[in-house]
């Protein structure tokens, strides 16, 4: 059996198929399969734009589909950037540095600690069934500097409650037992098979 990973973000195929590798399933990617798609995050919600990408790549691949929409939400901000967190910048050129640079230039006049949360909602979807889905969630605050090494997207920034580290410090092990998209997909094991 194969699933079909809904993404072309190289950090988000990374974590997911570190998540999956421990099932007896086939993972690929869109270019694995010979997909290339856009799909409009038109949705209001995290999981109104899971399932819009879920719909597309699951109809466009015939393939069971994990896609998910996550989002870093800022309580100084009132919950800015959010599902715009990827769009934050309208620029396509855009890169994470820029995004991250003006969320911190954004919480300058904000008092520490500026307490955040990441939020995923993941959506397995099979052609022609009904989703299913999950969220996930991991609570932190934003730090002004940069620390470590790997994840993507605000991950540096992101300092994890209870572990004195980023996102972005973290080994992938300790990300897959402490992360918002680890949380919500590991939830949906138990429909995958």
């Amino acid at each position: 059996m194969k699933i079909l990973i809904a993404t072309s973000n190289t950090g988000k195929i990374a974590e997911i198929k570190s998540l999956l590798s421990v099932l007896d399933i086939e993972i690929v990617t869109p270019s694995d399969v010979g997909l290339s798609l856009e799909v409009a995050e038109t949705g209001s919600t995290y999981l109104e734009n899971a399932l819009l990408k879920a719909n597309v790549y699951s109809q466009e691949s015939n393939l069971l589909t994990l896609a998910d929409d996550t989002g870093l939400e800022v309580a100084a901000l009132n919950g800015i950037p959010g599902i715009h967190s990827a769009r934050f910048i309208n620029d396509p050129h855009a890169t994470d540095k820029d995004r991250r640079s003006l969320l911190l230039s954004k919480l300058q006049p904000h008092a520490r600690p500026w307490k955040a949360r990441f939020v995923c909602a993941a959506v397995l979807m099979r052609p022609g069934e009904a989703a299913v889905h999950a969220l996930g969630e991991c609570q932190g605050e934003i730090i002004p500097q940069e620390r470590g090494e790997h994840g993507f997207g605000y991950d540096a920034i992101f300092l994890v409650d209870g572990t004195h580290k980023t996102m972005a410090e973290l080994t992938m092990e300790e990300k897959n037992s402490t992360s918002h998209r680890a949380k919500a997909v590991k939830a949906l094991f138990p429909f995958i098979g």
